[in-house]
């Protein structure tokens, strides 16, 4: 689908409100004994027999970084996470937000495919509700109900490697949302539905 900012706006709202109500009342205690969705992510889940799932960024707004193991098997590590949220916090407001491990799972897929050895760069991970629609009111680009307030989205770029190899690996997963903006050199990558755009 080309042409479409709507990252949750054709989304089932009720879902979605839900996932965050769960995400809210504690994912990072329960983090631990999550499963990888099923279905269309079996993809994120095929290297789960007690193999140990790294992934590696750097925050571009704090200049702050995750590097190293966050899973094993198909266990999620609570102190792994508690890093994560930290880094990928709304960096306008400080305020920190639980991740949905899958788009962790999705980055460090995409990290193996490209062969990269840098670590992504971040230009957005959660957004809370205010930095949303203070963005949503400058850009069109940004959904009134991004799926980046529900921790399930992030923006990324890798050095030494073009935004369309990133935008074609994480379209072949087929396992969420992705936003192709070359102009402003940066894949969207989400957790939602299947589709895609460019912008």
């Amino acid at each position: 689908m080309l042409g479409s900012f709507n990252d949750v706006d054709t989304a089932d709202e009720n879902l979605i409100s839900q996932r965050r109500n769960f995400l809210k009342l504690g994912l990072a205690g329960v983090v631990g004994t999550m499963l990888p969705f099923a279905g269309a992510r079996n993809v994120l889940a095929a290297s789960g027999n007690g193999d140990s799932w790294k992934v590696s960024f750097r925050n571009s707004h704090t200049g702050e970084s995750f590097s190293g193991v966050y899973r094993v098997g198909d266990k999620y590590l609570p102190d792994a996470f508690e890093r994560i949220n930290y880094v990928l916090r709304d960096f306008r407001t400080s305020e920190v937000f639980p991740m949905d491990p899958y788009i962790i799972d999705l980055l460090s897929h995409i990290h193996r495919e490209t062969d990269a050895g840098d670590p992504f760069h971040i230009l957005s991970g959660y957004r809370s509700p205010k930095t949303n629609s203070m963005l949503h009111r400058k850009t069109s680009g940004v959904a009134k109900n991004s799926f980046h307030m529900y921790g399930q989205a992030l923006d990324i770029r890798l050095p030494k490697h073009s935004t369309k190899k990133i935008r074609n690996v994480a379209k072949s997963l087929k396992t969420g949302g992705v936003g192709y903006y070359p102009r402003s050199n940066f894949v969207h990558i989400d957790t939602g539905t299947v589709r895609s755009w460019i912008s």
